[in-house]
């Protein structure tokens, strides 16, 4: 039990900073679009990387050292273009909360869900390395990693319909605006973290 809680405990403060894949699924379950499918991708894709991590799949991407710069800079264009998005989105204004409103589909939310997880470069370095390292000096680094992966599905289920608590509050345009310009801060901000690390 020591073991899975140590998991848990270090998979959820891996995982709780606000960032690109965070802010998507925020955003998704505000709008209540597609909430299971892409909660179910971020969660799925987690326990896939962090299975990965355990399995020793960390000594593979340090010992091909091209392997994070090229994910790098695929992430960091795809935050670039996805933050403009969220900036322009912002500009335009008009985005409130409405009944009946028709949602995105599946399949681009689902896409760009695993272009945020995937092409981050970070995702490797927590999920696969660090998880995967920490995993290897517990007594029973299974348990271990079913605690990381418990831990992300507990985080992404709370923040996809949790969102649906604060609703209320983006009724109005303005505070989609504000939310859609604090995305493509975000989004902007780990790209150039990307670019300049």
């Amino acid at each position: 039990m020591t073991a899975f809680l140590s998991g848990f405990g270090l998979g959820l403060s891996l995982i709780l900073a606000i960032g690109a894949q965070n802010a998507f699924v925020l955003r998704q379950g505000l709008r209540g679009e597609h909430v299971l499918a892409v909660v179910l991708t971020c969660a799925l894709s987690d326990a896939l990387l962090i299975a990965a991590g355990v399995a020793g799949l960390g000594a593979l991407v340090e010992a091909a050292p091209w392997i994070v710069p090229a994910f790098r800079w695929g992430g960091a264009a795809f935050l670039l273009a996805y933050g403009a998005r969220a900036f322009l989105a912002a500009w335009r204004g008009g985005a409130a909360l409405q009944a009946g409103q028709a949602a995105g589909s599946r399949a681009k939310a689902v896409a760009t869900c695993l272009a945020l997880t995937w092409l981050n470069p970070h995702v490797y370095l927590d999920t696969v390395i660090l998880l995967g390292s920490v995993s290897t000096q517990s007594p029973d680094p299974t348990r271990f990693g079913a605690g990381a992966v418990t831990a992300s599905f507990a985080f992404f289920f709370s923040l996809g319909y949790g969102a649906t608590l604060l609703r209320p509050v983006f009724a109005r345009p303005s505070a989609w605006r504000m939310l859609d310009a604090g995305i493509g801060l975000v989004m902007w901000l780990i790209a150039l973290g990307l670019v300049l690390g």
